[in-house]
C-alpha cells in the first residue's frame, strides 16, 4: 500500500503507485485522482479530493483516517464505481470499478430493508448471482451464523439492537464472498462496548476470508487495532498526507494490543497529527485555537 509517507513510529518509506500487470494488479489503485461536486443550481463547485494516489494490496486491511469532510466517503464511492472521477484513474483488480458481487459495501447507517427479516436482508444481496434458491438460503444461513445471528434470522430490523443490525449488514456484504470490502464508518453509530466487540468480530472474519478492506474511520484507536496500514488524509480537498504501517502482531484480539509500546507510540503520533490537521484548516471551527496538550505534547 503506497502513498506519500513521512517518518513515523510505524513504517518508513515512500514512492508512487507502481505499474503492475493485470494478473498481479492490486485490489485498488488511485492514480492522481480528483473529484468535485457542484451545488444545487450549479452556483458553486467544491473539490472533495485532489491528486489522490495510493495502492491497496490484495488481502490487505487499510484504514482511511482523517478529519470530517476530507473526502473519505468519496474515495469509497469511487472505488465501488458509484462515482466517476473528474481526473486521474481508479482501478479495482486492474479494471475500471463497478458495483457487483466482487465488492461488498458496509454503510454506517445499516441500510437494511425494514419490512424484510434478517435472513431476507442477507439473501437480497445474492439474488443477482447465479445461485439457485437452495444455494442462496444455505449461503445466507452460513453468513448469519458467521456473525453470530443464526438464531435471529426471522427477526425484523426493528426487533434488533444497533450492533445486531450492523452484523446483518456485515453478513449481507460478506455473503457474496467479495474480494474487496468497503466499509464507511460501520461502527460509528453503536455504543462503545458493542463497537469493541464488532471490531473483534471483523478481525476474526477478516482473518478467515482475507478480502482487501478499505475502512473509513475518524477513530485513531479503531484504525490502529484493525488495519495493516493507515492512510492519513488532509482537509478538503482531501489528499493523502502520509501512510503508516501498523506493526502489531495478529490476531490482535488474543492479547491486549493497546497496552504495547508500539501501539501507544503510534496512537500518540496519529492523534497529534489529526489535531494539527484540524487546527490548521481555515474551514474548521477549531482553526487557530490553542489546544496544546499539557507539557507541550
Amino acid at each position: 500500500m503506497t502513498g506519500e509517507r513521512r517518518e513515523t513510529p510505524g513504517d518508513r518509506g515512500g514512492g508512487g503507485a507502481p505499474d503492475v500487470p493485470p494478473e498481479s494488479s492490486p485490489a485498488i489503485r488511485f492514480d492522481d485522482v480528483g473529484k468535485s461536486f457542484t451545488s444545487a443550481g450549479g452556483r458553486s463547485t467544491v473539490a472533495a479530493i485532489r491528486g489522490v494516489s495510493f495502492v491497496v494490496g490484495r488481502a490487505t486491511f487499510v484504514a482511511l483516517l482523517g478529519p470530517s469532510g476530507c473526502g473519505k466517503t468519496t474515495i469509497l464511492r469511487l472505488a465501488d464505481g458509484l462515482l466517476d472521477c473528474d481526473s486521474g484513474r481508479v482501478e479495482v483488480f486492474g479494471a475500471a470499478p463497478k458495483p457487483g458481487p466482487d465488492t461488498g459495501f458496509v454503510f454506517q447507517n445499516f441500510r437494511l430493508i425494514p419490512w424484510a427479516t434478517a435472513h431476507d436482508n442477507v439473501e437480497f444481496g445474492l439474488k443477482g448471482m447465479p445461485l439457485d434458491r437452495a444455494e442462496r438460503r444455505e449461503r445466507t444461513r452460513h453468513h448469519l451464523d458467521l456473525v453470530g445471528l443464526r438464531a435471529f434470522g426471522r427477526a425484523y430490523p426493528g426487533e434488533l439492537s444497533g450492533g445486531m443490525k450492523q452484523r446483518v449488514a456485515l453478513a449481507r456484504a460478506l455473503a457474496t464472498e467479495p474480494r474487496l470490502l468497503l466499509m464507511d464508518e460501520p461502527f460509528a453509530s453503536i455504543d462503545a462496548q458493542t463497537r469493541e466487540l464488532m471490531q473483534i468480530e471483523l478481525m476474526r472474519i477478516w482473518t478467515l476470508r482475507r478480502p482487501a478492506v478499505l475502512f473509513v474511520t475518524h477513530s485513531v484507536d479503531e484504525a490502529i487495532i484493525l488495519a495493516d496500514h493507515i492512510m492519513l488524509l488532509g482537509p478538503r480537498p482531501g489528499r493523502v498526507i502520509e501512510s503508516v504501517a501498523v506493526e502489531l502482531e495478529r490476531p490482535r484480539w488474543t492479547y491486549d494490543a493497546r497496552a504495547g509500546r508500539r501501539y501507544v507510540e503510534l496512537r500518540s503520533y496519529l492523534a497529534q497529527r489529526m489535531r494539527e490537521l484540524v487546527m490548521s484548516d481555515p474551514a474548521s471551527e477549531f482553526f487557530g485555537r490553542d489546544h496544546a496538550l499539557p507539557g507541550g505534547g
